[in-house]
């Protein structure tokens, strides 16, 4: 049976910057025929911060995408989560004040809906606090990425974190357990990406020289056999960099199963890898306010301390 989609306000994060609208849309908008989604932007169905736009517009950060009510096949016929139904998503709150919130995403679990799920993070948070909440994602992470992720509650939060995030205004802290033991102290990985679309909208990257600049710090934590626990600060934040800089140097992020050689698979599987080793432990920002800094971390999952306990 068909589902209904009610109309929706995207805004567009760091990591779809410079993305295509068309791409943009059959990302988010699963089951609609790529035919279809070309009539609502030729239409003007689909506007760019209220103005049309050409399928191969570029998007910018900020931008504000207004997506119009469309059918897909998905689904059997339910409007949305009830308040009761992700009440449990209150408890994965770590920080929150006037102005946004931060949350412990769960690995597994999506941002946002669209993307092969029902509903993602932000979808769920509006069904527990309300439509009229103001919510908006600030960033991203990757669907098997656990750890920090950031909600504002109003439009001039959002405005000034994005601010932040484009200018490098932003700590952001990973933990990643990478396949093999890496040798020396702290490496430094200065390798451009660029990301590829394949068909369905699925995206994949690689390093090219004439991609985007991508800059991370690995710095071993503790060193095993067979793997090494990683402190990750990344300087930029383009898609899948730690995962893509991880593979470049030779030690994937365990669990990995986009962008790991035969010899980690199979390391990950003789190990029990309990899914992607990679969890985003800390993000420190101004305030909104300008009044103080604010660090919010997020304590490791308990599968994941255990795995690497049991090193």
């Amino acid at each position: 049976m068909e589902k209904r989609r009610g109309p929706q306000r995207a805004t567009v994060v760091e990591d779809d910057v410079g993305r295509r609208l068309d791409n943009f849309l059959l990302a988010r908008l699963k089951g609609v025929p790529r035919s279809r989604i070309y009539r609502m932007i030729r239409s003007g169905e689909v506007r760019v911060n209220g103005g049309r736009s050409r399928p191969n517009g570029r998007l910018s950060l900020g931008d504000e995408v207004r997506i119009p009510p469309v059918r897909t096949g998905r689904g059997s016929g339910s409007r949305g989560p009830a308040a009761h139904q992700v009440a449990w998503l209150e408890d994965c709150i770590v920080y929150e004040d006037q102005d946004l919130l931060g949350i412990n995403k769960p690995a597994g679990l999506a941002v946002h809906g669209g993307s092969g799920v029902s509903h993602g993070v932000i979808e769920l948070l509006r069904a527990a606090r309300g439509e009229d909440a103001g919510l908006e994602l600030v960033h991203r992470l990757d669907r098997e990425t656990s750890g920090c992720l950031l909600i504002s509650k109003r439009r001039s939060v959002l405005r000034n974190l994005h601010a932040q995030f484009r200018d490098g205004g932003v700590r952001k802290e990973y933990v990643a357990v990478l396949a093999g033991r890496l040798s020396g102290n702290e490496r430094f990985i200065d390798a451009p990406l660029s990301v590829h679309h394949r068909r369905g909208g699925e995206r994949h990257v690689t390093v090219d020289a004439n991609g985007k600049d991508a800059r991370s710090r690995f710095t071993p934590r503790r060193r095993y056999q067979l793997a090494t626990v990683t402190d990750v600060v990344i300087e930029t934040g383009r898609t899948h960099q730690i995962r893509v800089h991880a593979a470049h140097i030779g030690h994937p992020v365990l669990g990995d199963s986009r962008y790991a050689d035969a010899k980690s698979a199979a390391l990950a599987a003789q190990l029990s890898v309990p899914g992607l080793c990679l969890h985003a432990a800390a993000l420190t920002i101004d305030s909104p306010r300008h009044e103080r800094v604010i660090r919010v971390e997020a304590p490791m999952p308990a599968e994941q301390a255990q795995f690497i306990a049991g090193l």
